[in-house]
């Protein structure tokens, strides 16, 4: 269970690791496919970029390390309620192939979340 573990949270850190690059340094580039993008506020988009790559550092640094362990589920679960919002923010606008990948992302992240919490404690 470790090993899948250990797979999961690098696939959540590299996956949200890309995405805070497209809401944040490349949002210019991305707002050409993303219409959401163009509809919400430039502070939002940088803030949501901030909150992904921390939980994407989050879900493996403190692992690696050993250092504030408690932190790796603490951020898997804040990324899997960071999805749950995104689904609902796309529901709204009837953008169901974007909740398709934000579900994906949810399972990932709770996962790792729900794993580290019960199943393989660091």
């Amino acid at each position: 269970m470790n090993i899948a573990l250990w797979i999961a949270q690098a696939l959540v850190a590299i996956l949200f690791l890309m995405a805070s690059v497209m809401h944040g340094p490349r949002r210019e580039q991305a707002m050409a496919q993303s219409k959401w993008m163009a509809d919400v506020a430039p502070a939002l988009l940088i803030f949501i970029a901030i909150v992904e790559f921390l939980g994407a550092v989050g879900v493996i640094v403190p692992a690696l390390t050993g250092i504030l362990r408690w932190l790796t589920p603490l951020a898997a679960a804040g990324l899997a309620l960071m999805m749950v919002l995104a689904m609902g923010f796309h529901a709204i606008r009837g953008e169901y192939p974007n909740m398709a990948f934000n579900f994906i992302l949810f399972a990932l992240a709770a996962f790792v979340a729900y794993g580290r919490w019960m199943l393989s404690p660091l």
